[in-house]
């Protein structure tokens, strides 16, 4: 299974395995990761998985859409040119060891 390395505002790392297929923000869901929420359940509508990507696993992952680039505007924290919503990473064994910093807050 791909993992998935979160580093928190603290510089805290915490490593989570997903299935292939599953997103980022429900394998941190589901692994209880602090700082993801996910409030909308990944439906693109809350922006509370936003998460700062990691610049070497940019070009791995897929565009952002127009839906996912217009909620990035209502991030809490600052918008940088790596931000993404996690719900929006389909994990897959090419992502093997993406690494994600999660911000200051979601809310």
């Amino acid at each position: 299974m791909p993992k998935i390395i979160f580093i928190d505002a603290q510089a805290s790392s915490t490593q989570v395995e997903a299935a292939s297929g599953e997103s980022v923000m429900l394998a941190a869901l589901g692994a209880h990761v602090k700082g993801i929420l996910g409030e909308c359940g990944g439906s693109l509508a809350c922006a509370t998985c936003h998460v700062y990507v990691d610049e070497a696993w940019l070009d791995k992952l897929p565009s952002v859409s127009d839906l996912e680039n217009e909620m990035l505007d209502a991030t809490v924290c600052e918008r940088r040119p790596n931000s993404r919503l996690c719900c929006q990473i389909e994990m897959s064994n090419a992502l093997d060891g993406l690494t994600v910093r999660l911000p200051d807050a979601q809310i």
